[in-house]
């Protein structure tokens, strides 16, 4: 899936909002809504209270009306505080919640989506989808419908006050607000476009900074901080503009309605004025009306706004409904079986794989790894080997021929059982912002500590974990990089043991290291290798030359196996590799 650019609302989308953010918390709403109805029908009274008030207390002079008419008006807007209270309390829940689900389903769902899908969606477009879509849906829902609600019900009640008062002025004011819903309708409209820019341009920014950070060492060691905050800035302005645009929009809402609510207004004082001086109406009810009139101008103002803020959180809705559509391109048969492994053989059985369209991966690829033994995978780069861990994994489904693991199809058993039976340690060593002890507890998150500090010991790595601030407790930092690159294979190396897997990956997992290092990792990784069917990938010969069987890879298919010494003598691509390896090493002790 790549990025989409910004649309129209889909249909579809309203209906499916309110059956994600506003079903699950029915009850709630409902509860919101009782407070909506008391606020509006306290600020109607406060309208209508106004002709007593008048006629009653002003004109009449009735002395006896001064104190209850007072309380009246004191309990309304009692009743209405309170009540704005407590629908305030809830929708601040119901958002925060709405929020909370949204982020937790959309984050399961990009969890569970293969390694193609993150191939093609930049990192910070994810985040942007996570944060910012979400928050601006939060605000659709809990601030914009919560508005929507209130002020609707408050336009509903104070129109029937001023009908009540005087029917003729109601209509006659009424007849100027269609243009200005019109107009505001449009905006909305423009407004969501402009927001579904917006945030797709913020996803952008997340993702520049999310490269810059994480690559800082290279940016720093090509000097590059200028080109890359140039780059920055021309997003950040973008985005100011689309913001200042989007601003602009909603800022225009804003006189309209005080242009036709001031026609409106002024067509009823003159009007309405007459009506009283020619004793058609009385005064009372004519104040009646135009505080009525005029409190119902607020909301309908406001309702304007919450059409901009509606407009916003659909446009975060499509993009992140476009998200939740995408389904995985791996994922578990109908009728998926777990794995059942008995030895542990693993068969490719001429398999065909290509990442896109151009040259294949794998063209025609097949081998067996018998079960407990170690099979070395050989051969250029380019020639397919990541991507045989790659289809093992299910990262990817071959595309033809068969993958089995003991007979069995791996395409129909459930994804969980297979990668339960599958541990892989590779070149780079991913670590978690958390401690030793979690990082190494990842391979079982069930497993005690006995188990865990069992794992460090087999794996060489409880001295040193020791030797660290806090031991186990110790936190590793980002990507690990508080740790030597030894160490962080190492306890890599203790995530596979504790992890206890019948087949074992091995993807260069030594190359980067000094000899030093190398032959602790090594002396780590024969402990783990023992008993378990283990395929090596390795560029560097002398690491599996005690490998029971070695696969050499060339253009995607094998072309050669067998032991070590067995290919040398036959001649062929791995007593040239070895050859040229031999060379290079006879030339660094030389120098």
């Amino acid at each position: 899936m790549t990025e989409t650019p910004a649309v129209d609302q889909k249909p579809g989308v309203w209906r499916r909002l309110i059956q994600d953010a506003v079903m699950p918390y029915l009850g709630q709403f409902l509860l919101a809504g009782i407070c909506m109805l008391v606020v509006a029908a306290s600020t109607a009274a406060l309208a209508w209270l106004m002709d007593p008030v008048v006629n009653k207390v002003f004109v009449e002079r009735r002395g006896d009306l001064l104190w209850a008419v007072g309380l009246a008006v004191f309990a309304s807007f009692a009743f209405k505080g309170v009540a704005a209270y407590g629908q305030s309390i809830i929708m601040t829940r119901v958002g925060q919640s709405i929020l909370t689900d949204l982020q937790n389903k959309l984050f399961q769902h990009i969890l569970a989506m293969d390694l193609a899908f993150f191939a093609v969606n930049k990192t910070g477009a994810l985040i942007s989808r996570l944060t910012t879509d979400i928050n601006s849906m939060r605000q659709a829902v809990s601030t914009a419908l919560t508005g929507l609600g209130r002020e609707v019900l408050s336009v509903i009640f104070l129109i029937g006050v001023m009908f009540y008062q005087d029917w003729l002025l109601a209509t006659i004011a009424f007849v100027v607000f269609p243009p200005t819903v019109i107009g505001v309708t449009g905006l909305g409209r423009r407004l969501r476009k402009v927001t579904a820019n917006t945030q797709a341009q913020t996803g952008q920014f997340m993702t520049l900074a999310e490269q810059s950070f994480t690559g800082i060492r290279v940016v720093k060691a090509y000097g590059l901080e200028a080109y890359e905050a140039a780059r920055v800035k021309v997003i950040t302005t973008t985005i100011r503009n689309l913001i200042i645009g989007a601003e602009r929009i909603k800022a225009i809402a804003s006189p309209l309605m005080e242009t036709f609510g001031g026609v409106a207004v002024t067509v009823i004082i003159i009007y309405g004025g007459w009506r009283v001086i020619d004793g058609v109406t009385s005064a009372g009810a004519f104040f009646s009306f135009i505080t009525a009139l005029l409190m119902a101008y607020r909301p309908m103002k406001a309702l304007a706004n919450a059409n901009a803020q509606v407009n916003e959180g659909l446009a975060g809705a499509e993009r992140l409904y476009g998200l939740l559509d995408v389904s995985p391109a791996v994922a578990d048969a109908a009728n998926a079986q777990p794995l059942r492994v008995t030895h542990g053989e693993v068969a490719l059985d001429n398999v065909s794989f290509s990442y896109g369209e151009g040259i294949a991966a794998l063209n025609g690829l097949s081998f067996t790894a018998p079960a407990g033994k170690t099979t070395a995978l050989v051969g250029p780069s380019g020639a397919g080997k990541s991507t045989i861990f790659n289809l093992l994994l299910r990262f990817y489904e071959a595309q033809g021929g068969k993958v089995r693991i003991d007979g069995q199809d791996i395409g129909n058993v459930a994804l969980a059982s297979l990668r339960n039976a599958i541990a892989f340690v590779g070149q780079d060593v991913v670590l978690f912002d958390d401690t030793v002890r979690a990082n190494i507890g990842y391979g079982n998150p069930n497993a005690d500590e006995a188990a865990v500090i069992a794992a460090a010991q087999a794996a060489g790595a409880h001295e040193f974990i020791l030797g660290l601030p806090h031991g186990y407790d110790a936190v590793v930092g980002e990507r690990g990089q508080s740790l030597s690159g030894g160490q962080r294979q190492r306890i890599a190396i203790a995530r596979a043991l504790l992890k206890d897997a019948p087949i074992l990956l091995l993807d260069e997992a030594t190359s980067a290291l000094d000899t030093e290092t190398e032959r602790q990792v090594q002396a780590a990784l024969e402990r783990l290798m023992q008993g378990r069917t283990t395929l090596v990938i390795a560029h560097r010969l002398s690491t599996v030359a005690h490998a029971h069987q070695i696969c050499v890879i060339d253009q995607g298919r094998v072309i050669d196996q067998g032991p070590h010494d067995v290919l040398l003598a036959r001649g062929g691509l791995y007593r040239r590799l070895h050859q040229m390896q031999f060379s290079d090493a006879v030339s660094v002790a030389a120098d």
